[in-house]
Parts: C-alpha cells; sequence; structure tokens
C-alpha cells in the first residue's frame, strides 16, 4: 500500500511539473504573440533581443525570463512581426532560451556568433525586386518635389509673400499627398542660415524661421509610396534665395560633396571588385576627406544610415562615429550617404544622395545628384 501511494505521489509529481512547464510555455507563447501584434501595430518590422551578464535587464522582464538564471555568455532573440523567432545561444548553454518559442542557431567562435546576427540583416533589409522598384519611383518623386519647393521659395519671394520653413514643410507634405507618397507623420527638415547647423532641426507650426532673400536653406526629405512593403527614398539638398552664391557657402559645399563621392568611389572601387567591406570602413573614407580640410569636429553625425521600410533601416549603417559598426555590407540593401558640415550659429551643409548596392556593382538612385548649391532666385 505504503509502495502504491508512493508512486502515486511521484505521478502527481511528475503531472505537476508537466503542467507547470505547458503553463510556462503558453504563457511565453501568449506573450511573443502579443510582441508581435505590437509590432505590427507600429509598423515595425522586428525585435532584436541581445544580452551579455545581465546587460539587458530589460529584455529578462519582457521576454518573461527568470532575472536570477546563470548566463555568462552572450545571447540573443529575434522576434520578427510575422513568422517564426530565433534563438542564438552558445554551445555551452544552449538550453538558455528554451522557455521561449522559435528556432534555435547555435554558436561557439564569435565569428559564427556575427555571422548567426546578420541573419537579421539578410530578412530586415534586404530588398525584393519589387521594393527597388517602389524606391526608384519615390527617389523620382522626391528629386522633382525637391525643386518644386526651391521654385516655391523664388516664387513666393519674387511676389513679396511672407514664407515660413514651416509653410515650404507643408508645401512638400501636400506634395507627397499628390504623389501617392507618405513619410509616417515624420515631415521633413526645411532650415535656414543657423537652423541648418542643427541636423536634426525640424520647423513646426509653433517655431520655425521666415525665409527671406539672402537666406540659405536645408532640404532634407525622405518619403515612401503608400504600397504594402514600400520603402523610403532620403535625399537632401541646399540652395541660396539670391542670384549667386556666396563663396564661403560654394567652398563648404564643395568640401562635404567631397566626401560624399569618395564615399561613393569607394564603394563602387570595393563593391565591383567584390570585395567584403563594412559600415564603419564607408565613414572612415567620407569623414577623413572632411577632416584633413579642417572640419573634423564640425562632423557630428554618422555619414549614412540604413534605409528600409522605416526611413532608418535595420541593415548596415554607415558609421564608424557613434558604433563602429562591424556589418558588411550586402547585396540587395540600401543605405544612405550624407556627410556634412555643421557650423553652429552660421550655417549647416549636408548633401545626401541614397546607395543601392547590387550583384557586384553600387547604383547611387535620385539622378541627377546635386553638384552645387542652387541659386534660388535663378528658378
Amino acid at each position: 500500500m505504503a509502495s502504491d501511494q508512493s508512486s502515486q505521489s511521484q505521478s502527481e509529481g511528475v503531472s505537476e511539473q508537466v503542467g507547470t512547464l505547458a503553463n510556462d510555455s503558453n504563457r511565453h507563447a501568449t506573450r511573443i504573440a502579443d510582441i508581435q501584434h505590437a509590432l505590427r501595430d507600429a509598423q515595425l518590422d522586428g525585435w532584436l533581443f541581445y544580452d551579455f551578464r545581465k546587460s539587458d535587464p530589460l529584455a529578462y522582464r519582457i521576454l518573461l525570463l527568470d532575472p536570477h538564471a546563470f548566463a555568462s555568455r552572450r545571447w540573443a532573440y529575434y522576434i520578427p512581426a510575422n513568422g517564426e523567432p530565433v534563438r542564438i545561444v552558445h554551445r555551452i548553454e544552449q538550453e538558455k532560451l528554451d522557455e521561449l518559442p522559435g528556432k534555435t542557431l547555435v554558436y561557439l567562435r564569435w565569428q559564427q556568433l556575427h555571422a548567426h546576427l546578420r541573419v537579421v540583416q539578410v530578412f530586415e533589409a534586404v530588398w525584393t525586386p519589387e521594393q527597388k522598384a517602389m524606391h526608384d519611383a519615390a527617389t523620382d518623386n522626391i528629386h522633382r518635389i525637391i525643386q518644386e519647393a526651391f521654385a516655391e521659395i523664388a516664387r513666393r519671394i519674387r511676389a513679396d509673400e511672407p514664407t515660413t520653413e514651416y509653410d515650404i514643410q507643408q508645401f512638400i507634405l501636400q506634395r507627397f499627398e499628390d504623389a501617392g507618397m507618405t513619410s509616417d507623420n515624420d515631415p521633413p527638415i526645411v532650415a535656414v542660415n543657423a537652423n541648418s547647423a542643427s541636423p536634426h532641426y525640424g520647423p513646426t507650426s509653433t517655431r520655425h524661421s521666415l525665409i527671406r532673400s539672402g537666406d540659405f536653406v536645408l532640404l532634407d526629405v525622405w518619403a515612401k509610396l503608400k504600397n504594402t512593403g514600400a520603402v523610403y527614398a532620403d535625399q537632401t539638398w541646399t540652395g541660396f534665395v539670391g542670384e549667386t552664391v556666396p563663396d564661403e557657402h560654394a567652398r563648404i559645399f564643395e568640401i562635404v560633396s567631397g566626401a560624399r563621392d569618395a564615399a561613393v568611389a569607394f564603394l563602387r572601387e570595393q563593391i565591383g571588385a567584390r570585395r567584403s567591406i563594412r559600415g564603419a570602413e564607408v565613414d572612415d573614407i567620407s569623414r577623413g576627406v572632411i577632416e584633413r580640410a579642417g572640419y573634423g569636429e564640425q562632423f557630428t553625425t554618422r555619414t549614412g544610415h540604413s534605409i528600409g521600410e522605416e526611413v532608418h533601416g535595420n541593415g548596415a549603417n554607415i558609421d564608424n562615429l557613434e558604433t563602429p559598426d562591424a556589418r558588411r555590407i550586402i547585396p540587395r540593401t540600401c543605405f544612405s550617404i550624407e556627410p556634412g558640415i555643421y557650423q553652429p550659429n552660421l550655417f549647416g551643409v549636408r548633401s545626401e544622395i541614397d546607395v543601392y548596392v547590387g550583384d557586384g556593382e553600387i547604383e547611387v538612385t535620385g539622378q541627377p545628384i546635386q553638384t552645387a548649391i542652387v541659386p534660388i532666385l535663378q528658378l
């Protein structure tokens, strides 16, 4: 009888453990499903969690992981907006994320870890032919809209019609609507004079400056088609409200465009030779031009960013300033090249183009690119 009771007790214990594991599994599956629903609502492609020795405590809370569980190796967990999540774990801690749904990729050497993390870039940053076609349409529209915005400034100045940065921003947004484009409630930058020296300045209905004759104007314009899966185009042009452009503005533009063109030349040579290059290397080439001209401290941003369904995408950035981006630049991805010189209280010059990487070649989209500051009153 005692033996029967013992067997029954053990059986109940096993059943209780199985029930607990099932409940935990359901709890984690529900949490991941909720995260995927939130990602789709926010129009985000996915969420990458990365941890090393509890460096990301929020990951443990969000993913419902035990914060006291032993973890001595790096792990990552990628949740796509749609589809199966991916666990990346070290060989000696393969069970680390077993409670989370998804497939497992195991690494031993750091090179394998980096290779697995590049899977995220492959799925998040690589474009389909349809996306490339939508980018081409968007970049052609943006090129035209920028020229129309400069012409509208010229028209208003000649008509002695008071106009502001905000007015021209709204003009551009209306052109987006007319062309079936959107910037996802993130309006373009229209910045004059000292405002252009702040890389992320943007006018609002309550904070803006007048645009007058003799002003320097920077237009940073990004948008995509209102189509499912559409990807962005992103361009920055500069102009001067006059018949001619002052020598100092032209000189700074020449340095900036030289940095832009040096990066493109490096990319064309390396990609053409099918050499493996990283985002940080391209940043070094562009930044070096500006540093040698004596303006290194005024180049306060990275050289470029990945472009995808969000204007700042999830592929390799052209960056060795904010982070040393060691991700390889891979085919069928796109990124901006946008060096700048930002002189506080004076003006800032940025020249931005988009570069698409094909199979052994690159394409600078949105032709023709800017080669000199636009004398707006000549339009």
